[in-house]
């Protein structure tokens, strides 16, 4: 399964990523291993979804990252 996952930062913003193994990506931004998080920490996880087909995933996160997907975002999850 391919997770999409949106996070929010201490500050506001929102970190969006597409992977395997959501478990060990959180760790990584928890730790601060992620350089466009780090500044951002502590981090929320906000949202994921799960999609059998990485295509699938890529393209939601593509959704999420256009005007439009922000939107969705504002509206429903943050």
């Amino acid at each position: 399964m391919w997770n999409i996952y949106v996070l929010q930062g201490v500050k506001g913003g929102l970190y969006k990523g597409c992977v395997e193994d959501l478990n060990a990506e959180l760790e990584k931004h928890r730790q601060g291993l992620m350089e466009n998080s780090k500044d951002q920490l502590p981090l929320d996880l906000i949202f994921t979804a799960a999609f059998p087909d990485k295509n699938k995933a890529r393209d939601f996160e593509r959704y999420l990252r256009s005007g439009s997907g922000r939107s969705f975002l504002k509206r429903h999850v943050v």
